[in-house]
Order: structure tokens, then C-alpha cells, then sequence
């Protein structure tokens, strides 16, 4: 298979491969295949935007990208973590081969949101989390829509630059429908563990709380039952040593006895 400097050689209409630059990760922390160096570049001359609709000249543009390959990987204390496919990796496919075809993506509507968050450290930190409706236009100038989410956490002020940046990769990576050629993940396997179980003292408040309706009571009766704790003793709202499940049923009958008069 060429590789993605070859194609994107190829789909600038030259026959000479673009030389690949220095490392150009898009992450601290990551290492990578060289990527092409497209600052240069220009539709090839004679070129001429086919007169077609957006959908037919996107799909041209995903025949000629047709994959990109997980070639940046997370490094972390020396040891390689994982591979992903980076921004600039996937802008480096799809600049030229769109450029080609006539087509731009284009954001037409953002909409942010940001919360405090802190790192596993405790370190103060900033959450952006950004929904992108994106337009894709043709040559004639005709478009549809595709949305797309990005989420990152920071400590300065690039977050919503950086969350931005994570929603164009998935449009341009999920829109384009791009294989990466590893392994599916449906081809391992993990086995999820018994949940814990809530333990039955954690039910105190709510039992006792004159606002907990009939309903929840029936429910928590349930939920006791089925992890086999009704028989467990609790310390009760009068301060005496009650089986719960007890409790639960006592507490219920005297706040309907109560209801009804």
C-alpha cells in the first residue's frame, strides 16, 4: 500500500513524492511517521473542479483517501502506550485530496461548555467539551451537514482550541468512513465483573427521610431483598437495633396509615 506522502503526491496531480518533514506530532508525549509537507501546495495547473453535486464529490474524496493508518503512538516514562491517528495526520490526508475534488468543510455552528475539573494530581484544570455542526460544500457550492463532539481537559487556555480540534478529526475520520487498519475491536473480549454491592446501611437516610414516596420504599424493600440484606440490623430512627427490611416495611405502613387519615 502507497504511503500517505505518496498519496497525497498523487492527489495533488504530481508524480514525484512529497518529501517528508522532521517529526510533527500533534501531542506532547507522542511520536510519529513522518508527515508530508503540504504548506506548498496548489491545485496542479489545468486542474478544473468536476460540476457535480457535494455528495458525489465526497465520495470521490473518500475513494482516494480510502485509509489512514494508526501512525502516531502515546509515549509515556520511554514505553509506547497506544497508536492513534492525530489531527495533523488526518488534516495531511484530506487537505490535498479535498482541494482536488473542490469540497471544504467548514464549521457553521459551535457550541461550547466548560466545567472545573482537576487532574489525577489534583491540579486545577479546565473541561471543554465542544458539538461542531459542520458543512461539507461542493464545487457548485451545494452542502450538507454532519456534527461532530470534541472533549479535552487543560490547564490554560487552549482547551476549547484543543476540543475543536478533536471534533474536525471525527468528522473528517467518521463522515469520511476511513479504515485504520488494526485490529477490530470486536476481536478481543473483556468480561464485566459483578458490580459492587450497596451496602444496606447506605439506605438509612433515605428510608428515614419523610419525603422518600411509597414507591421508592417498595423499591428499596426490592433492592435489599435481591442482594439478600433484609435481615441485616441497622441502628433505626428511635436509636434501636432493627432488621432494615423491617424497618423499610414498618416506615412504609405508618406513612400510609398517616396518608389515609
Amino acid at each position: 500500500m502507497s504511503t500517505l506522502a505518496e498519496r497525497a503526491a498523487a492527489a495533488a496531480g504530481r508524480a514525484e513524492t512529497i518529501e517528508p518533514t522532521e517529526h510533527n506530532g500533534d501531542f506532547a508525549g507522542t511520536e510519529s511517521e513522518p508527515l508530508p509537507d503540504l504548506s506548498g501546495y496548489v491545485p496542479a495547473e489545468g486542474e478544473e473542479w468536476a460540476d457535480i453535486p457535494v455528495h458525489i464529490a465526497w465520495l470521490r474524496v473518500r475513494r482516494d483517501i480510502s485509509f489512514i493508518g494508526k501512525g502516531d503512538a502515546y509515549v509515556e516514562n520511554g514505553k509506547k502506550k497506544y497508536d492513534f491517528r492525530g489531527y495533523e495526520r488526518t488534516v495531511a490526508a484530506f487537505g490535498p485530496i479535498t482541494l482536488k475534488h473542490g469540497v471544504s468543510v467548514i464549521p457553521y455552528r459551535i457550541t461550547p461548555s466548560h466545567r472545573d475539573a482537576k487532574s489525577g494530581k489534583g491540579t486545577p484544570m479546565r473541561e471543554a467539551t465542544t458539538k461542531v455542526t459542520w458543512r461539507v460544500y461542493g464545487p457548485r457550492g451545494d452542502f450538507f451537514e454532519m456534527e461532530s463532539e470534541g472533549e479535552s481537559l487543560d490547564y490554560a487556555d487552549k482547551g476549547t482550541a484543543k476540543a475543536q480540534t478533536i471534533a474536525q478529526r471525527v468528522v473528517l475520520l467518521v463522515g469520511g468512513l476511513i479504515p485504520t487498519g488494526a485490529p477490530d475491536s470486536d476481536e478481543s473480549n473483556i468480561e464485566r465483573g459483578e458490580a459492587p454491592v450497596r451496602p444496606a446501611t447506605s439506605y438509612l437516610d433515605e428510608i428515614c427521610d419523610p419525603h422518600t414516596s411509597a414507591g421508592r420504599l417498595r423499591q428499596i424493600h426490592y433492592e435489599l431483598r435481591s442482594t439478600r440484606q433484609l435481615g441485616t440490623l441497622v441502628t433505626n430512627e428511635v436509636g434501636d437495633e432493627e432488621a432494615i427490611g423491617d424497618m423499610v416495611v414498618r416506615i412504609g405502613k405508618e406513612r400510609a396509615a398517616g396518608g389515609a387519615q
